[in-house]
């Protein structure tokens, strides 16, 4: 039995059936080479049932919370039933890329309850004809509740239930694992009262800690220019409440075209060329319905704070920086040296405030009263036109990139959705593997009626990027063929005066 930290259970209190908490990896397979052509269902279930050791999230459910005075706990699950949660689907024919859109996004915006272990794996066959995937490929959704998992450990589950390997099925091991009971009301409540007197002495500490390590941080990360374009703005479309229908789409892009873009426009990450696209994009759009504020938009970008990254994967160990998605800026370069500089600031300053603070802020209230502060900053915010501090998600999560395998079948592309809440109502998956970087967008049908427009603006936004690259990378090679040029006239120019002068 273990106890949810309270950042783990902020994650259930911010939940309700419009709102499902889940983050979820896409696969998608060519099943080309695998020996027989072809893999079965059974074939999957067994993929999982073997790697279920590797992982306490797959057989654990949640007991007790004192009704929201403490947080609830972790237990194994004595009737945990796999094939409950691997399930079996298939798009209607002519399984297009459209179609299986339109699937993930119903999966997505559907709640699941907490009485069983809270994930959930769909495998997807029909994928006969979609544009760039391979001719009769699957796909696997897994949807993991966020109290569960944040980015980083999600690419490890991922990771957990594949081989390196075209084994069609797992090796054999041992595996000691056993069902527990649920805790007593007795252990609920005892715990639950011991856990709060505690609370006044870590809301002294973290204060204590808090306070100067902010004034700290602001001195070293003072940026006059990013300050300008962090500060708050208006509202979009997409803060507002949302609704139970889902949309969503996918950029598709060459990771190796990428790195290329990165080392031809200087001194900048993917990352910044991923909100890069994303500000492109959402600039567009918006100037498009005619509702593009004057100040820049600002993307919520969660990072990974753990200690190392080989450190117990369980739970949620991420903290969120605030960077400008330069949204004010038309010409493609500038607006992404302007979002390196914002997003290097925000370094700056998460570094200065620490982990461990931004970790214990969660620490010093009781689950339900961060539930219902949430609740309430969020309607407070719906009803008035104050300025958002964040405006739209952008998760990045590198996925590994040698191959993998999952019952001979090659993986071919990986994408994810995350979760929408009221006030942020768009949320890009930026995940890579196997050779390609996908962004995934997530929306509500109301904020986001068009789609399949937003996706061609992100298209527009990586074009014009890539187009920039390219002229970038062809003036060192122009510069180097001028110079030589000129050398080689003064040279003749030399000759010419050395035979005169004889």
């Amino acid at each position: 039995m273990q106890q949810l930290s309270e950042m783990d259970s902020n994650f259930l209190h911010q939940e309700s059936a419009r709102t499902p908490m889940h983050i979820s990896p896409v696969i998608v397979y060519d099943q080309s080479g695998r020996k027989g052509g072809k893999v079965r269902f059974k074939e999957i279930l067994t993929v999982f049932e073997r790697n279920l050791h590797k992982s306490a999230i797959f057989r654990r459910k949640l007991a007790g919370g004192a009704m929201g005075l403490d947080t609830p706990y972790w237990v194994e699950d004595a009737d945990f039933d796999l094939e409950f949660h691997v399930r079996h689907l298939a798009l209607p024919k002519p399984g297009d890329w459209r179609q299986f859109c339109i699937l993930l996004a119903r999966l997505q915006g559907a709640w699941t309850g907490y009485e069983r272990p809270l994930w959930e794996a769909y495998v997807i066959e029909g994928l006969n004809r979609v544009e760039g995937l391979p001719e009769n490929s699957f796909a696997i959704m897994i949807k993991i509740h966020h109290s569960a998992i944040d980015g980083i450990s999600g690419a490890e589950i991922v990771t957990a239930i594949h081989s390196l390997t075209k084994e069609i099925e797992p090796p054999l091991v041992a595996d000691n694992w056993r069902g527990e009971s649920e805790p007593t009301a007795w252990q609920i409540w005892s715990r639950a009262y011991f856990h709060n007197l505690k609370l006044p002495i870590k809301f002294v500490e973290t204060v204590s800690t808090l306070v100067p390590a902010i004034i700290r941080a602001r001195k070293l990360s003072a940026n006059p220019q990013t300050d300008r374009r962090k500060t708050l703005t208006a509202k979009t479309r997409f803060n507002a409440r949302i609704s139970t229908n889902r949309v969503t789409d996918t950029l598709i892009m060459e990771l190796a075209e990428v790195k290329a873009m990165r080392k031809a426009l200087g001194n900048v990450t993917v990352n910044d060329i991923m909100v890069s696209i994303v500000g492109g994009a959402l600039r567009k759009y918006l100037l498009s319905k005619g509702e593009l504020p004057a100040n820049s938009l600002i993307a919520g970008a969660p990072v990974n704070v753990r200690s190392e990254r080989n450190s117990d994967s369980s739970g949620n160990q991420v903290s969120l920086m605030r960077i400008s998605m330069a949204t004010d800026i038309a010409d493609p370069v500038e607006q992404l040296q302007a979002i390196h500089h914002s997003a290097q600031q925000s370094k700056t300053f998460s570094n200065a405030l620490g982990a461990s603070v931004m970790m214990n802020i969660t620490e010093i209230l009781l689950p339900q009263v961060l539930g219902w502060g949430f609740r309430v900053a969020t309607m407070a915010a719906s009803r008035t036109a104050r300025p958002m501090p964040c405006h739209v998600v952008i998760s990045n999560v590198p996925g590994p990139q040698v191959p993998l395998y999952l019952a001979g079948a090659r993986v071919h592309l990986m994408l994810g959705l995350g979760p929408l809440l009221d006030m942020m109502g768009l949320f890009h998956a930026v995940l890579s593997g196997a050779g390609r970087i996908t962004i995934n967008f997530l929306s509500c049908r109301e904020m986001m009626p068009d789609p399949e427009f937003y996706k061609a603006c992100l298209q527009e936004a990586y074009e014009e990027l890539q187009t920039a690259a390219r002229q970038a990378a062809s003036r060192p090679a122009a510069a180097t063929k001028t110079k030589n040029k000129a050398k080689g006239k003064a040279k003749k120019k030399s000759a010419a005066a050395s035979r005169s002068a004889s």
